[in-house]
């Protein structure tokens, strides 16, 4: 019997509810002549370290609305989806069709087990966070734990040794923060990407071992959350701005989401029942990243 696809498949289940294309261009940077560059704004490593960790820790959780696009090899879809994360390690996202707004796939994790509930198909996936990959099929590959990795950021320890550079292009200037990994050899583990010219962050790397670059994100359309009534932050006790634009690249994983936050309320109170997704009556359980498939209708809500 053929290994069934994770929960990505719903990509392709998006694909055919509002159409799929190839993912040609190719992006490229146009140089901005030096008069018309914004003046570079200066900052110490102190001063990053404690901008970076100040918004890492304010922000506890999130419930946000998206258009996401997925991108694996030559698969190409969009999806409008409900996304909830909160500290430490539970994120669920619900995907609707465009225009008929009917449900293709809703998913959890917490951190070591995610589940996906695929009407469509009438079938529920049940499998381990921390999978290998699979090098035949980059949509099996994702999971939604990179979702909460990229939105609620891990914080930079005292302990930890971090390095600043400076690093320019056509069209900006940047300071990069480099955390390093100790151990039997030094290693970078993270770097984290300030744009100058505002000093927001704009891109966190993450590193595993001999140096592989495990995730890439870009941040962008840095917003202010804003209440536009009270003229007051949205966020209680939270920053006062957050990124609308999101690239997630996963090179090892072959994959590449694209997402545009079109809503978003931080730090709001998600209860644990938000986050619970139980397997359907009479739909088809299909465990994953075992040694053998295992299929069998569902008799309760807790395979």
């Amino acid at each position: 019997m053929k290994r069934p696809n994770l929960w990505m498949a719903v990509v392709t289940l998006a694909a055919i509810s509002g159409g799929c294309a190839a993912n040609n261009g190719v992006s490229r940077r146009q140089s901005v002549p030096k008069q018309e560059r914004p003046v570079a704004k200066d900052a110490t490593r102190e001063e990053l370290l404690e901008k970076y960790n100040a918004f890492a820790s304010s922000v506890k959780s999130l419930n946000s609305t998206v258009a996401l696009k997925t991108t694996a090899g030559s698969k190409y879809s969009e999806v409008k989806a409900f996304l909830l994360a909160s500290r430490p390690a539970n994120v669920r996202m619900v995907g609707q069709a465009p225009v008929i707004g009917k449900t293709i796939f809703d998913m959890a994790s917490n951190g070591k087990e995610f589940r996906v509930w695929l009407p469509t198909k009438n079938k529920f996936l049940v499998g381990e966070v921390a999978a290998e990959r699979n090098r035949d099929k980059p949509l099996e590959n994702l999971r939604p734990q990179h979702l909460l990795d990229a939105l609620l950021w891990p914080e930079i320890r005292k302990e930890e040794t971090v390095l600043l550079e400076e690093f320019n292009d056509e069209s900006s200037r940047y300071y990069v923060l480099t955390v390093l990994r100790g151990g039997y050899s030094t290693e970078i583990f993270r770097k984290i990407w300030f744009d100058r010219s505002d000093l927001n962050a704009v891109r966190l790397q993450s590193y595993g071992p001999k140096g592989a670059l495990l995730s890439d994100v870009r941040f962008s359309d840095w917003q202010p959350l804003v209440d536009q009534t009270a003229g007051t932050t949205t966020s209680a006790g939270g920053p006062q701005a957050f990124p609308r634009a999101l690239r997630i690249d996963r090179p090892h994983d072959d994959y590449r989401l694209d997402l545009q936050v079109s809503k978003i309320d931080l730090n709001v109170n998600l209860s644990a029942d938000r986050f619970q997704l139980a397997q359907p009556e009479n739909s088809e359980l299909v465990r994953v990243n075992t040694t053998a498939d295992a299929k069998q209708p569902a008799r309760d809500s807790h395979p």
